[in-house]
């Protein structure tokens, strides 16, 4: 009795241990500590930071979160920065030093092609074919090199020319097809103390939407095509040019933009658009969400029209600016689990549900093959849609189709133009200049 009082509550405790190892082993039990997942954290910079694109930031942010929810192991840092910035410093450098972020958004064209020469950006061939979205895009054209896919893009744009139908109305304008019948209506609209067109050319860009429709009007779209490729018997200094150069200079010592333009910002230019103070806005798509009144009891859309760019005669066709410029690149740095992750992220974006956000909520043309009814996205995008869908010849706007070098000449010569500093003999010279020595230096690395 008394060994059992002395050992029984360690035979208890044994027995006890015991039948705990075997209920473990029973129910295939793990160890009590798990292995955590590994850590993920991925950069995504994007360039939706001003006003006109909050609703796509919002969509795209929504996506980031509902995947971070459903990955708790991973975090992605989603910045903002200003395009400009983004585009033509940060990312050119980074893709020098090999370091730009896991993802991106970019421009594609011309200005992604030397990331795709030095194996900068991710092949997402695969990642078409493996998903079945070979046949889902609308254009695939400005993100392909031999074959390979670099790139996706996740809208399309349209660049029309838009206008105040009530001024119009007022002062007996019809909506100009021709350029002698939009010359016309630009005196017209001078004399009577109206701003003809609303331009804010801070960012430098919104001015060569001007003076890329003048060169399509006077010279057709497939010299720039020869010139963007680099063709020894093409040249800028041409006539055409010359005279689509000088009826823009034209226009400037008219008096026919808002002043003093290239300090101005979009947001200052579209809201001279809708105060009535300029009666014309020529850009693209994205900006229609800003075209709203101040007085609440004023649906200014409802006042606006949208027509293509004049032609320079009656009996040709009105080609739009536009395409599927804007997309997300990858970097081809990511290995192993975080290309995994980014490319799972990368899959939610392309799907139907965030297509059809991008238009009902951002009003931006869809760069997937889904249907939408064009009714419900207010009457000025409704109008776009019809635009597009009715013409015959679309163009890739020429800061998209020159390299990223005679890009920034371009835009440059435009600026000066806009001060009365530069010639339009001498901004076809500079031009010229500038792709004489891309293609020099370009050819002097190509293989014999």
């Amino acid at each position: 009795m008394k060994w059992l009082l002395n050992w029984g509550w360690i035979v208890l405790y044994a027995l006890v241990l015991g039948v705990s190892v075997l209920i473990i082993i029973a129910n295939g039990s793990e160890p009590i500590e798990e292995p955590q997942s590994e850590k993920i954290t991925l950069t995504f910079r994007h360039f939706w930071i001003k006003e006109h694109d909050r609703q796509m930031l919002n969509i795209f942010e929504d996506v980031v979160e509902s995947y971070q929810a459903s990955h708790p192991n991973v975090k992605i840092n989603f910045e903002g920065m200003d395009q400009t910035v983004h585009r033509e410093q940060k990312l050119k450098s980074e893709m020098v030093t090999g370091t730009p972020p896991d993802m991106f958004v970019l421009f594609g064209g011309a200005e992604i092609e030397p990331y795709v020469r030095s194996n900068r950006l991710m092949d997402l061939t695969g990642f078409v074919q493996e998903n079945g979205l070979g046949n889902e895009f609308q254009d695939l054209q400005l993100w392909t090199f031999d074959n390979h896919v670099y790139g996706l893009p996740i809208e399309g744009n349209a660049e029309p020319l838009y206008y105040n139908k009530l001024v119009f109305e007022k002062l007996g304008i019809n909506p100009p097809r021709t350029l002698t019948e939009l010359d016309s209506a630009i005196k017209t609209l001078k004399n009577y103390g109206y701003t003809p067109f609303a331009l804010g050319n801070e960012e430098r860009w919104p001015a060569a939407i001007y003076v890329h429709y003048l060169m399509d009007r006077y010279a057709g779209s497939t010299l720039i095509q020869q010139l963007a490729q680099g063709e020894q018997d093409k040249s800028f200094n041409n006539i055409a040019y010359l005279q689509a150069f000088r009826h823009f200079k034209k226009w400037v010592r008219e008096g026919a933009f808002t002043s003093p333009a290239n300090d101005l910002s979009t947001e200052e230019a579209i809201d001279s658009f809708t105060s009535g103070r300029a009666a014309m806005y020529l850009n693209g798509n994205w900006d229609i969400n800003l075209f709203h009144s101040k007085e609440e009891t004023e649906d200014f859309q409802s006042q606006v029209g949208v027509i293509p760019f004049p032609s320079l005669r009656a009996d040709q066709p009105r080609s739009m600016a536009g395409g599927y410029t804007i997309g997300i690149g990858l970097s081809s740095t990511l290995e192993g689990s975080k290309r995994e992750v980014a490319l799972e992220l990368l899959k939610m974006f392309y799907t139907q549900e965030v297509q059809s956000r991008v238009v009902y909520e951002g009003l931006r043309i869809p760069s997937m093959k889904i249907t939408f009814d064009s009714e419900q996205t207010g009457p000025v995008f409704a109008q776009v849609v019809k635009l597009m869908e009715g013409s015959k010849q679309t163009f890739v706007p020429y800061d998209n189709a020159l390299s990223p070098e005679v890009s920034k000449t371009f835009l440059k010569v435009i600026e000066g133009m806009i001060l009365d500093q530069t010639s339009p003999n001498e901004a076809l010279e500079q031009i010229q200049q500038t792709s004489d020595q891309y293609w020099k230096q370009r050819k002097s690395f190509l293989p014999n």
